[in-house]
């Protein structure tokens, strides 16, 4: 990827959090950025001979896949506990069109325990894996120009929180007050690939 990047392909969500996890434990020497992806795993190095580079991320990736599945997610065991209020705009409409209750939708919701898959769309924007199949419903056909910061929502197998203001069109199901991106902390972001996270009702 580039003149200083390599992409490994480990064709599955688990396998790359396992990488991911190795080599933010223990970076290797010049690596100045990890990108973790649903499939694959970006390392990109300050150096321009990537042969070193490209040997030892072959035994990363041997000693990944060796790794029981249990042992997957970022092994911190820790779970972020996101309390929403659930009066989304969408709420309604979600219920209709999966036939169920809004009591029903927000149990769904509340009631699997879901995975940080990857980061992307914008800074702190967390794909969460393991939505309710019931909740699984295409994006909406026409976005939002404005959706506001803390707003919780569903589009596909995904479930998201929105880490600032900004264009979208994901279903709106709630809102929440906690501040899952900010540019003055260390990390910026609450989310990290592997993270177990689980809403409640507030």
């Amino acid at each position: 990827m580039g003149e200083r990047g390599l992409l490994v392909e480990t064709g599955e969500l688990a396998l790359s959090h396992r990488l991911d996890a190795r080599l933010r434990a223990e970076p290797p020497a010049g690596v100045v950025e990890i990108v973790p992806g649903p499939e694959t795993v970006l390392v990109v190095s300050e150096a321009a001979d990537l042969a070193p580079l490209r040997a030892h991320l072959a035994g990363l990736l041997a000693a990944a896949e060796a790794e029981p599945e249990a042992a997957g997610a970022d092994g911190s065991g820790e779970v972020l506990v996101i309390p929403v209020v659930y009066d989304g705009e969408d709420l309604p409409r979600v219920a209709a069109e999966t036939g169920l209750s809004t009591d029903e939708v927000i149990a769904r919701h509340t009631g699997s325990e879901l995975v940080v898959g990857w980061l992307g769309f914008a800074p702190g924007f967390a794909y969460l894996t393991g939505l309710d199949p019931r909740l699984h419903l295409p994006r909406l056909a026409t976005p939002r120009t404005g959706v506001p910061a803390g707003s919780v929502a569903v589009a596909g197998p995904y479930s998201a929180v929105y880490p600032t203001a900004s264009p979208g069109g994901w279903r709106l199901l709630g809102r929440t007050a906690t501040t899952v991106w900010d540019v003055r902390a260390d990390p910026p972001t609450r989310f990290r690939p592997g993270l177990r996270v689980r809403f409640e009702a507030a």
